[in-house]
């Protein structure tokens, strides 16, 4: 296991990496992220492309239930103004 110093560092530049990717719209910048921090810390690239991964993962699955929640909410109402 990390460090709690590497980890935190990790997390923080995770964040910064996934508000810079939704500005350029460049989705895959971590990648290259995550290749300059293995050039000189591996155990920096591994902690950062797992907060990353989670944090994706994460947007991924609330974007999922957003779509379920509004296709359950359309059907409802498409439902009720046909009936």
């Amino acid at each position: 296991m990390a460090d709690q110093a590497v980890i935190d560092m990790a997390n923080k530049l995770a964040e910064e990496c996934l508000a810079v990717q939704k500005e350029t719209g460049d989705d895959r910048l971590f990648m290259q992220v995550g290749d300059v921090l293995g050039a000189s810390s591996q155990t920096l690239e591994e902690a950062f492309l797992t907060a990353i991964r989670t944090r994706m993962a994460e947007i991924s699955g609330r974007r999922f239930l957003a779509q379920k929640l509004k296709a359950h909410r359309d059907a409802a109402s498409g439902g009720a103004s046909n009936g």
